[in-house]
């Protein structure tokens, strides 16, 4: 039977990776199994009456919104992101530059159906999401990775990077940049990067897809300014979630950018889904409309900073000093964490010994690399369960030293 099936896959099937951490989740919901590694907000502060609440558009538009929908999104939903976001975005967006998406993975999915040929190249940080290098590799992109350090990627080697790809016929396509409290990183592409990057995209002639889910979960800090608002000439996609502001069960995400490339992204979703859900898309501008998501977000940010400072805390009391290496992020999900001398799948099998699970390092590279290095979710666990998980790492990580 196997044989058979293989004479009808396709090459795309032949080259599919599945991702680590969602193959890893059997292994999570073990009894006792303390998890650090999805990226899962807390279902302790999902808004459910607020959410509840706003289900009540069914009353009102019922038989309107469980119809189909248009491809581009519930147009109401499109008017208030226009407003909502005019401070991050600079400007008010016109609503034929939003395209809502069922997640933000699709985003760089129907990015990648407009952008990307079979042998085309991409340029990311090292390392980066997992989730959107898998979704560009199997739409056939290989990756120019670029280091990074506590002020994100280290833009001022991309030219070079550029120059070298195209004298061996290589195909650039465009920059993916995750840019506040990267995934896995934790750290910001400050602003002299953010403005040098659009100085690289326009003078090489690229695309840069920013993308920003973690963006309004800032702990410290002031904000930077996004690198749409400094665009001049439609180089910048920028995608962005209602999955850490309200709930990742909604499935509703949007990305803003030149009408052009919208459009064309939102000719290819028709082919893909015809449209994200009219009921969730109705039921999240609601919540948006009845001013939730303005009221409940403080709430939120709130609650995921007293978790990251009670995990830094941790590491400080059960890591061994000295061994262990680690930003402090100023917002988002994650801490990337680094063990010189320990490889990090020696680190993970002794872990999960002592029913203790992370995530680790190697996927994040795209070409390679990340063997003492693994990432720690802070939001998902209780504090109970932060301080005894990461007393078992440090147990874990003595008896390997």
């Amino acid at each position: 039977m196997s044989n058979f099936l293989e004479s009808l896959y396709s090459q795309a099937t032949f080259n599919l990776k599945p991702s680590p951490i969602r193959e890893m989740l059997h292994l999570i919901r073990r009894p006792g199994m303390i998890s650090f590694a999805g990226g899962m907000p807390d279902p302790e502060i999902f808004p459910v009456e607020q959410f509840k609440e706003a289900a009540g558009i069914l009353d009102r538009e019922g038989k309107d919104v469980l119809q189909y929908g248009t491809t581009e999104g519930y147009l109401p939903l499109k008017e208030f992101l226009a407003e909502w976001t005019a401070p991050k975005m600079g400007r008010k967006l016109a609503t034929d530059e939003i395209l809502i998406t069922t997640g933000s993975t699709q985003i760089v999915d129907l990015l990648s159906w407009v952008l990307i040929d079979k042998g085309d190249w991409v340029i990311c940080e090292e390392p980066t999401f997992l989730g959107a290098t898998l979704t560009m590799r199997n739409h056939g992109a290989s990756f120019l990775t670029v280091p990074c350090d506590e002020n994100g990627m280290k833009v001022d080697m991309i030219p070079e990077m550029v120059e070298k790809a195209r004298k061996e016929g290589k195909k650039v396509k465009f920059i993916y940049t995750i840019v506040n409290f990267h995934n896995p990183l934790g750290c910001d592409l400050s602003l002299e990067r953010r403005k040098k990057l659009i100085e690289i995209a326009e003078k090489y002639n690229l695309l840069i897809l920013e993308d920003d889910p973690y963006g309004y979960v800032r702990f410290d800090g002031e904000e930077i300014p996004s690198i749409f608002s400094m665009d001049t000439s439609g180089r910048v996609v920028f995608a962005c979630s209602f999955s850490k502001i309200l709930a990742p069960g909604t499935r509703v995400a949007w990305c803003a950018g030149n009408k052009e490339v919208i459009r064309k992204m939102t000719v290819f979703k028709q082919g893909v889904d015809v449209c994200t859900s009219v009921v969730a898309q109705a039921m999240v501008y609601e919540y948006c409309r009845l001013g939730h998501l303005d009221s409940f977000l403080p709430k939120i940010i709130d609650h995921y900073r007293k978790k990251r400072d009670a995990m830094e805390e941790a590491f400080r009391k059960y890591l061994p000093q000295g061994e262990v290496k680690w930003l402090t992020p100023r917002g988002g999900f994650f801490y990337w964490l680094e063990t010189p001398k320990v490889k990090a799948k020696d680190l993970f099998e002794k872990a999960v010994e002592k029913k203790v699970a992370f995530v680790l390092g190697e996927p994040f590279f795209p070409n390679g690399g990340g063997e003492h290095n693994f990432r720690m979710c802070f939001t998902f666990a209780s504090k109970e369960q932060t301080e005894e998980g990461i007393s078992r790492l440090g147990e874990a990580l003595r008896e390997l030293l």
